[in-house]
C-alpha cells in the first residue's frame, strides 16, 4: 500500500544537506575548490596525505584569513593496512630570544594578540613535509598545481570568507600593516562575495616550495623573506629558529565512549578537553539533543573540562602536565559530581591535580587510509603581518602564552604555546574491522566542545555524519560566566527554560560561524564504503574522487 502524501513522519528530515557516500576516495573541506583539487590528486593514485597537502595548499590561497604557510598543523592519520593511527604534532616555538623580559624591556606587559612579537616559528611547511615522506605516494611538486593556478590566476570570493573577510578584526589586522593591507585590502577595501581575488606573491612562494622542497621554507629564500620581514618590525627571529624546527610525531591520548574509542592530540593542543568532557557526560544518561537537561549537562561539562585544560595545558616538553590524570573516568566522576542538575555555576574553578581562526579537512583514499588535519594562523589574518613579496600572513600563536610566570603556559624562548586546534579520530572495531571517523570542527576555544557534541550526537542519538554536523550547536568563550552562545533552531521553550536555569542565552543565527566549521569521513571496512559529511556554516564540500576510466 502507497503511504498517504501527508502521513507524518514516512518522508522528510530534519537536517540539510545528504551525506556523501562513496567506495572511491573522499575529500572534505571547508572550501569546494580545495576539495576538488583534493579529489583530483586522489583520482591521479594519490594517497590521502597527498590530497591532505594539495587540499591544504588551495585553502591557503582561498581562506587567506584563516590558514597558510605562515602558521602550524596537526594530523591524525589512520592506516588501514596496518590499523595505526598516527599523530603529528606540527606547531612551533617562540623563537629563542623572546621571553617575558624581551617585552618587558619594550614595554610590553601583557601577552601580544597579534603584531611581530605574537609570532612563532611556522611549522606547517613540515609537517606537510614528514606526513608526505612517510604516508606520500604523489611527486612533491604535483601537489601544489591547483594552488599555484587559483594563486595566479585568481578565484572568486564565496560568501562565508566574504564575510570573514570584512569582519572588523580582520580590517584591524589587515591596516596595522602596509604589505597586508597591499596584498589583502586591494583598493583599499575587503574583498566582496562574488569579486576575483589574485595572489601573484604566494603563486611564487608556492613555486619555490614545489620546485626546491620544504626546506626552501626554513632555509632558502622564503626563509629570506621571513627574516627580513621580522627584522623590519624588531622581531627576534633567526635563522637558527627556523633551520631547527621539527615536526614531532606523538602518540594519540583518548578515552572510551559508550563503545567508541576517541582520539585527540596531546598537550600542548587542547585535545584533552573535548575527552575530558566527554567523560564527564558519560556519568549521565543521555536526554534528547534539543532539551533543556541535555544542553545544560554539555554546558556545565564544557566548563568543568575547560577550567582543568586553561590550567594545566602547555608544552609537554617542558612542564609535566598530567594528562592521565585528567582523563581518568575517577577524575571525570569527581568533576560531574559538582554539576548542579538544576543550576547553571558561574564560577567554575580548575581541580588540583598530583601532578604538575582554522581550517579543517579530512581525507579518505581508495584504499581507506583517513586524514584528519587541521591547519591555522589563529586569529583573522593571523598577526597582521604579511611577509614581504610572498603573499602570506604569519601566524600569532604566541598570544596562546601566559605571562604569569607561575602558569605552565607562561611564554619562554624555544617553547610551544597553548594550541586550541584539534583534528579528531573515533573508531568502533579491533583496528582493522569496524568504523572509522576522521572529524574536526574548527573555531578557537569553540573546538573542544564542538567535537564533543558531535560525537555525542553520533553515539548518544545514532545521528548519521551529516546530522550529527549540522545539528544546533552552542559555544562559549571561557569556563566562568553563564553566557552561552545558541543557534535559534534549538526550540524557545527550551531556550526559555535554560535561562530559568541562570544560563544567560544569546540566541545565535540558524547557521553561524561563531559555532565552528566542520568536516568528517567515515569508513567501513566491511563494505569498504566511505561517508562524508561537509558543515553547512561553511563554503566546503565533500568531493569524492573521480573514476578515470582510462
Amino acid at each position: 500500500m502507497t503511504p498517504l502524501s501527508g502521513f507524518a513522519g514516512e518522508y522528510g528530515r530534519d537536517y540539510g544537506r545528504s551525506m556523501v557516500i562513496s567506495q572511491q576516495g573522499i575529500v572534505a573541506s571547508s572550501h569546494t575548490l580545495a576539495s576538488q583539487a583534493g579529489a583530483q590528486i586522489l583520482a591521479q593514485g594519490g594517497t590521502s596525505i597527498d590530497a591532505a597537502i594539495a587540499t591544504n595548499a588551495v585553502l591557503g590561497v582561498v581562506e587567506p584569513m584563516m590558514n597558510g604557510i605562515g602558521g602550524d598543523m596537526f594530523c591524525l592519520y589512520w592506516e588501514a593496512r596496518s590499523g595505526k593511527l598516527t599523530g603529528l604534532n606540527a606547531s612551533g616555538p617562540a623563537p629563542n630570544a623572546l621571553s617575558p623580559e624581551f617585552l618587558a624591556r619594550n614595554g610590553i606587559t601583557t601577552t601580544p594578540a597579534f603584531g611581530i612579537h605574537a609570532v612563532t616559528v611556522p611549522g606547517a611547511v613540515d609537517g606537510w613535509a614528514k606526513m608526505h615522506q612517510r604516508f606520500g605516494r604523489a611527486k612533491w611538486a604535483s601537489l601544489f598545481n591547483s594552488a599555484i593556478a587559483y594563486a595566479e590566476q585568481g578565484f572568486p570570493v564565496s560568501e562565508g570568507i566574504a564575510e570573514l573577510w570584512s569582519a572588523p578584526i580582520s580590517l584591524e589586522r589587515l591596516v596595522s600593516h602596509p604589505e597586508s593591507a597591499r596584498v589583502f585590502l586591494p583598493n583599499a577595501t575587503p574583498l566582496r562575495e562574488g569579486e576575483v581575488f589574485r595572489n601573484p606573491d604566494l603563486a611564487r612562494a608556492y613555486q619555490s616550495l614545489a620546485q626546491q622542497g620544504p626546506r626552501a621554507y626554513y632555509e632558502g629564500d622564503i626563509a629570506a623573506k621571513i627574516l627580513r620581514t621580522s627584522q623590519a618590525l624588531g622581531g627576534t627571529m633567526t635563522a637558527e629558529d627556523l633551520r631547527t624546527f621539527s615536526a614531532e610525531f606523538v602518540e594519540p591520548i583518548s578515552v572510551d565512549y559508550r563503545g567508541w574509542r576517541i582520539f585527540e592530540l596531546p598537550p600542548n593542543g587542547q585535545g584533552m578537553a573535548a575527552l575530558e568532557m566527554l567523560n564527564i557526560m558519560e556519568c549521565f544518561p543521555p536526554a534528547h539533543p534539543s532539551t533543556a537537561q541535555e544542553l545544560h549537562k554539555r554546558i556545565e561539562a564544557m566548563k568543568l573540562a575547560y577550567s582543568d585544560v586553561y590550567r594545566h595545558n602547555a608544552d609537554p616538553r617542558v612542564v609535566q602536565v598530567p594528562v592521565a590524570e585528567l582523563l581518568s573516568k575517577t577524575h571525570a566522576r569527581q568533576r560531574a559530581s559538582l554539576m548542579d542538575a538544576q543550576r547553571a555555576n558561574p564560577t567554575v574553578a580548575p581541580a588540583e591535580t598530583l601532578g604538575c581562526d582554522t581550517v579543517y579537512l579530512t581525507v579518505v583514499d581508495r584504499e581507506g587510509n583517513i586524514a584528519s588535519w587541521i591547519q591555522s594562523i589563529f586569529g583573522n589574518f593571523g598577526s597582521g603581518v604579511c611577509v614581504e613579496g610572498a603573499g602570506f600572513e604569519l601566524q600569532n600563536r604566541g598570544a596562546g602564552f601566559s605571562l604569569d610566570p607561575r602558569h605552565p603556559n607562561v611564554l619562554a624562548g624555544g617553547k610551544r604555546p597553548y594550541h586550541t586546534i584539534i583534528p579528531g579520530f573515533m573508531q568502533r572495531g579491533d583496528g582493522h574491522r569496524g568504523e572509522y571517523i576522521g572529524f574536526g570542527i574548527m573555531g578557537g576555544p569553540n573546538q573542544p566542545m564542538a567535537h564533543a557534541q558531535f560525537v555525542s550526537n553520533l553515539v548518544d542519538f545514532q545521528m548519521n555524519l551529516q546530522q550529527a554536523m549540522e545539528f544546533p550547536r552552542f559555544t562559549k568563550f571561557s569556563p566562568a560566566g553563564n553566557d552561552v552562545l545558541i543557534e535559534s533552531r534549538i526550540p524557545r521553550a527550551t531556550l526559555t527554560e535554560l535561562s530559568q536555569m541562570g544560563h544567560e542565552v544569546l540566541a545565535r543565527r540558524n547557521y553561524t560561524q561563531e559555532m565552528g566549521r566542520g568536516q568528517a569521513i567515515l569508513h567501513n571496512t566491511s563494505t569498504n564504503t566511505n561517508y562524508a559529511a561537509s558543515d553547512p556554516r561553511a563554503d566546503g564540500a565533500a568531493i569524492p574522487e573521480p573514476i578515470c576510466p582510462y
